[in-house]
């Protein structure tokens, strides 16, 4: 059996992790404890990211006519890759915050959403939160006018009413309907 042949499948596992990827980082790993390889794995598993040791050309054969042929001036050396086909920001976000700790852990370069960046970019890019932590801030910031609306309704309701506020209170509420534009008659 030709070294070709043999090749193949690992060239073709590699394709098929990559295939459909929003991001993908190289790091160097070399120095990390087996306790600290162990712990970064499965930090990464649970984002749902890949992270796969791979020969460089091996690498570079599966990242042939993507976006990520971008990375093959990075590949000497030892090299593991994240790959993430959910959350773009995932790896690098996990890989920096992990490399804070883990001094021997080196971020090299990756390819996010089809832009390359290097090891600098990647520590800023790595400062987005989440899509998750974005769309509950967000969903946060909406339902934080529609509580303290809910709540004052429940303190008028609470004391019988707008026929018991005292005349300062209606006097608010009458300022405020002033204050709010007109609705434009309808043409025919």
């Amino acid at each position: 059996m030709a070294k070709v042949e043999l090749k193949q499948p690992i060239v073709q596992a590699i394709v098929n992790d990559v295939e459909g990827a929003q991001s993908i980082v190289l790091v160097d790993y070399r120095g990390l404890t087996v306790a600290q390889d162990t712990a970064l794995r499965k930090e990464l598993r649970e984002a749902g990211v890949v992270y796969k040791v791979c020969k460089n050309t091996m690498m570079k054969r599966a990242f042939e006519g993507t976006d990520f042929a971008q990375l093959d001036e990075y590949l000497e050396g030892p090299n593991a890759i994240a790959i993430s086909k959910d959350d773009a920001t995932a790896p690098a976000r996990i890989l920096a915050k992990f490399a804070k700790d883990a001094k021997a852990l080196e971020l090299k370069a990756g390819v996010v959403e089809g832009t390359k960046y290097d090891a600098a970019a990647l520590a800023e890019l790595a400062k987005i939160p989440s899509r998750e932590e974005l769309i509950s801030r967000l969903l946060g910031s909406m339902q934080s006018p529609i509580t303290n609306l809910a709540r004052v309704l429940n303190q008028i309701a609470e004391k019988g009413g707008a026929e018991n506020c005292s005349p300062a209170e209606s006097g608010e509420a009458a300022a405020a309907d002033a204050a709010a534009p007109a609705e434009a008659p309808a043409e025919a």
